[in-house]
């Protein structure tokens, strides 16, 4: 078992109940959603919208909106990929589930997991 379910849920009422959330995109994500955006100069700033529980499997999910007009694509993407301000309330927490999914997530796929 990767996650706490208890602790995730927890987290999970938390982020719903602080949406939409300030976030910023790892350099890897970024990268990712500039290739699929096109020519479009996309912004790793974003704002979460809604999150998703999709298990263990999965972990928690992130819809992202961003500033800039990048077509009708929609950015759905792990909690992992996400980097958020130290200074939210839920910072510590946010970080904790990431450290501890990434870890958990290493462990069991021997080293090569990409983040989920």
């Amino acid at each position: 078992m990767i996650d706490n379910l208890d602790q995730t849920g927890r987290l999970l009422c938390k982020l719903e109940e602080s949406l939409p959330l300030a976030a910023r995109a790892t350099p890897a994500l970024a990268a990712s959603i500039r290739e699929q955006s096109g020519e479009v100069e996309v912004s790793p700033h974003c704002w979460v919208t809604g999150v998703h529980y999709l298990g263990d499997e999965g972990g928690i999910l992130c819809h992202l909106a961003f500033d800039a007009d990048i077509g009708p694509s929609a950015f759905i993407v792990s909690i992992t990929h996400l980097l958020f301000d130290r200074r939210s309330s839920l910072a510590r927490e946010m970080a904790r589930y990431q450290k501890h999914r990434v870890k958990r997530l290493r462990r069991d796929h021997g080293g090569d997991a990409i983040y989920q």
